[in-house]
């Protein structure tokens, strides 16, 4: 379906896999209603069969989907199993948030992306609490999907001066994202948790969203793909584009990413206001 680079083809991926992710979260909400059971993975963060189960019924769709595309799937890879991947791969994290949701919190999210060429070209992210989906996909648009499947486009804030609403991470702040947070005097915090702070972005509902932090790839492609296709950028600390593709770290670590910025309209790297 996805041997060429075509809108259309693209754009039929991603209302195939909009259903799968719609499954997955589905499947993800039983699971907490049925009880729970948490491990602790090498990497000292948690996993459910939440995550296991969801992430299967991914994995099966993309197998009929795109037999030919390469997977990267987080609890694949914590499995040791990685593929070799070249100019096209996917990427999938089936429950981005676990920590959220094992608390009962509703952030937690279904993130698929396309990778072609080192850029998240088609995302599909939803948050089954929520009952929200968006999908973004380059050349065409990114757009909020209602529970009738209706596709609302969404596009990022226009450029304004400091101060701006800043997505800041629920669990994962650290020292060096509330310094670069300083730098805009009277921005107002926007709490959020997993890739819905790329869809908070995206929507137009907050300007900033720095991650001073470690995150695999598998975190942050599918709301990245949101946010570009809605006319936003996600920026390194040097100012380039985020990029994705395995690095030349072993295992998991080949897929982390450098610390970043993503951002509506506005530049976050101007001079702040004096």
């Amino acid at each position: 379906m996805i041997d060429s680079p075509d809108i259309k083809a693209d754009r039929a991926l991603a209302e195939a896999l909009a259903g799968a992710v719609r499954r997955a979260g589905e499947r993800i909400v039983a699971r907490r209603k049925a009880g729970l059971s948490v491990e602790t993975k090498a990497d000292a963060t948690p996993v459910t069969e939440a995550d296991r189960e969801a992430e299967g019924i991914i994995l099966d769709a993309l197998r009929k989907l795109a037999p030919k595309v390469p997977v990267v799937a987080e609890e694949e890879v914590a499995g040791g199993r990685i593929p070799d991947v070249g100019s096209e791969f996917v990427l999938v994290d089936a429950l981005d948030g676990t920590r959220d949701f094992v608390n009962g919190g509703d952030d937690f999210t279904v993130n698929v992306a396309l990778v072609r060429n080192g850029s998240p070209v088609l995302g599909v992210v939803c948050a089954p609490a929520r009952r929200r989906l968006w999908i973004g996909i380059a050349g065409d648009g990114a757009y909020s999907v209602d529970e009738s499947n209706a596709w609302h486009p969404i596009r990022v804030r226009p450029a304004h001066p400091a101060p701006f609403d800043i997505v800041a991470s629920r669990s994962h702040r650290t020292p060096e994202t509330d310094a670069f947070i300083a730098r805009f005097p009277g921005s107002r915090i926007v709490a959020a948790g997993s890739s819905l702070k790329f869809c908070t972005v995206a929507e137009g509902k907050a300007d900033l969203y720095p991650r001073l932090g470690s995150t695999s790839q598998w975190d942050t492609a599918a709301g990245d793909a949101v946010l570009r296709a809605a006319g936003g950028r996600v920026l390194t600390l040097e100012g380039k584009p985020l990029r994705y593709g395995p690095g030349k770290a072993p295992g998991a670590a080949a897929f982390l990413n450098p610390w970043f910025v993503a951002a509506g309209g506005v530049d976050p790297f101007a001079a702040p206001p004096t």
